[in-house]
């Protein structure tokens, strides 16, 4: 499920009291100049400052640590439905007693617990603190417009990206080759960073900077315009852990921004709603404020008043229950995911693990062979490989494919060369190389199955293996439902397969991780009718819950 509510959480190195102080202007700032209330006569307990819109403010001091804290609820009274901000900022009183916390939560929360709630990009509040204040996450400094990387700023950066102590992803744009970068940064990087703010540490890479930085992080590398996030734990000198580091490519971003910018700060965003809060403020107790008292009034009033506020209450509590269902339903869900991606991971790693015993069977027994000939001194040579370097090429080269027929969009092919990384065009062959085998071994009837199973069972003389792993022959439950993602998953066949010239293709290959492309190969089997397998797609991933 997409994440819906926005947090911040930044530290900063003035002391409380400061920050404080700092903090209360900055959101009567907001409140009274930016939102247009009332904010003349605040002060703690809740604060009615318009029709349908409460501050909750409480404060403490203590040998524990301080703290104060603000939560603005507003209530729409065309719907009913209610947005909530919540504000503390809180004395670090453990290893770090000169630090301080802030932490701003946006949560919506609908009148109808059946609907979704609206997503909550950065708020104003958010934005101002971050102006105002020196804030920080670990080594890096956290503002509200990115800041661009000079080559004399290089180690400074690596230093902040292989930070363990950090929490928030640093996310680095690079300028394309024969772009200016003040305008391409003013034309595509600020609207693709407009929800970052607060979720992630954003840089802008210099032309002069992008090579020596490329060279230093050589597993790590963003160029071409593509944008890269990089979450925490990163370990530059080892080469799988590049997989973690998203890449959005910028045919992605220019093609579509407004949603390149939502993608872009979804991870961020869930990155930042999972990650335990740290100790001093996941300590703070629950705000449970109360009306100051009325003053002069009669005892019926008082109660009428005492009333409201237990209804008030009640209702929020309410919809905290829905909020924390939500949440709930979200880590299920997230919970199954990772669940079947580590059984997927898992039969992958089993199958390619025996077939590398099996080569190294194969290699031992060959060189007990060469030596009862007498020839072990004899290197075993190695075959040449035949793999071509782009997509481009891929596509140049189906012809050698008899029993494959491409009918997909070559130009979303060819884009994956501007967004490739790792080992993605040879997967990409490896899968065009076993799809053509099976497909001769299904005309003959000797496949014994789909073509999961074939990889799963191949012959002894099979020359293209493919990991069965990589291969799904259902789609999801979740994207069948849906007709935007269906029609997105249904491509061309020719009228013998089809009358209507197109079909929903399920069947589908990994091609690659690793960035926000994840390449898919989709696919029809329709050896029984035609002896032919339809190719139908090889591009980025598909819409689905995270692309």
């Amino acid at each position: 499920m997409e994440p819906r509510n926005y947090r911040m959480v930044v530290s900063t190195a003035q002391d409380f009291v400061t920050t404080s102080a700092e903090a209360d202007r900055q959101l009567h700032h907001w409140l009274g100049v930016m939102k247009r209330y009332d904010t003349s006569a605040l002060d703690k307990g809740r604060n009615e400052i318009a029709d349908g819109v409460t501050l909750d403010h409480d404060a403490a001091a203590g040998r524990h640590g301080s703290y104060s804290r603000w939560r603005l609820r507003e209530t729409r009274p065309d719907n009913q439905d209610t947005w909530q901000s919540t504000l503390v900022v809180r004395s670090d009183n453990g290893k770090d007693s000169r630090r301080t916390w802030l932490q701003v939560d946006i949560e919506h929360h609908p009148a109808d617990a059946r609907l979704r709630p609206t997503r909550a990009n950065t708020p104003g509040i958010a934005r101002l603190l971050l102006d105002s204040l020196p804030t920080q996450d670990g080594l890096a400094d956290v503002t509200s417009e990115p800041k661009f990387i000079e080559p004399d700023d290089i180690e400074e950066v690596i230093e902040e990206l292989c930070d363990q102590e950090r929490r928030l992803p640093i996310v680095v744009a690079s300028t394309p080759y024969g772009k200016e970068v003040d305008t391409w940064t003013d034309q595509v990087v600020l609207p693709a960073f407009r929800n970052l703010p607060g979720l992630a540490v954003m840089y802008v890479l210099t032309p002069e900077a992008q090579i020596l930085f490329n060279t230093k992080l050589d597993y790590h590398p963003v160029f071409g315009g593509g944008i890269r996030t990089y979450l925490p734990g990163m370990d530059p000198a080892w080469q799988p852990d590049a997989q973690r580091h998203l890449v959005m490519s910028r045919p992605k971003i220019e093609a579509n921004p407004r949603r390149a910018a939502a993608i872009l700060a979804s991870l961020p965003q869930r990155l930042a709603l999972r990650l335990p809060l740290p100790a001093p403020l996941d300590t703070l107790p629950v705000q449970r404020t109360r009306p100051r008292p009325a003053g002069q009034d009669s005892g019926l009033n008082d109660l009428r008043a005492e009333n409201r506020t237990l209804i008030s209450m009640l209702a929020e509590a309410e919809q905290r229950e829905n909020a924390n269902g939500d949440v709930l339903r979200d880590l299920r869900e997230q919970l199954q995911i990772t669940e079947d991606l580590e059984f997927e991971q898992a039969a992958e790693n089993q199958d390619l693990y025996a077939k590398l015993k099996h080569a190294e069977r194969q290699v031992r027994a060959l060189h007990v062979q060469l030596e009862k000939a007498g020839q072990h001194a004899h290197a075993l040579a190695e075959a040449p490989a035949d793999v071509p370097d782009t997509f481009a090429r891929i596509l140049e080269r189906l012809g050698e494919f008899p029993h494959l027929r491409f009918t997909g969009d070559k130009r979303k092919t060819k884009e994956l060369d501007a967004q490739s990384i790792g080992n993605w065009v040879e997967v990409a062959w490896d899968a065009l190389c076993a799809l053509d085998a099976y497909a001769a071994a299904s005309t003959s009837g000797t496949a014994g199955g789909d073509f999961r199973y074939w990889c799963a069972h191949l012959p002894d003389d099979c020359a293209h293996p493919f990991p069965a792993g990589k291969v799904k022959m259902k789609e999801s439950k979740t994207v069948g439902n849906r007709d935007d993602w269906r029609r997105e998953r249904t491509f061309p066949v020719p009228e013998a397969v089809d009358p209507s010239r197109k079909l929903f293709m399920e069947a589908h290959l990994r091609i690659g991780g690793g960035n926000m492309v994840s390449p898919r190969l989709y696919f029809y089997d329709d050896g029984p009718n035609t002896g032919l397998v339809y190719v139908g797609y090889l591009g980025p991933h598909p819409t689905n819950t995270k692309t």
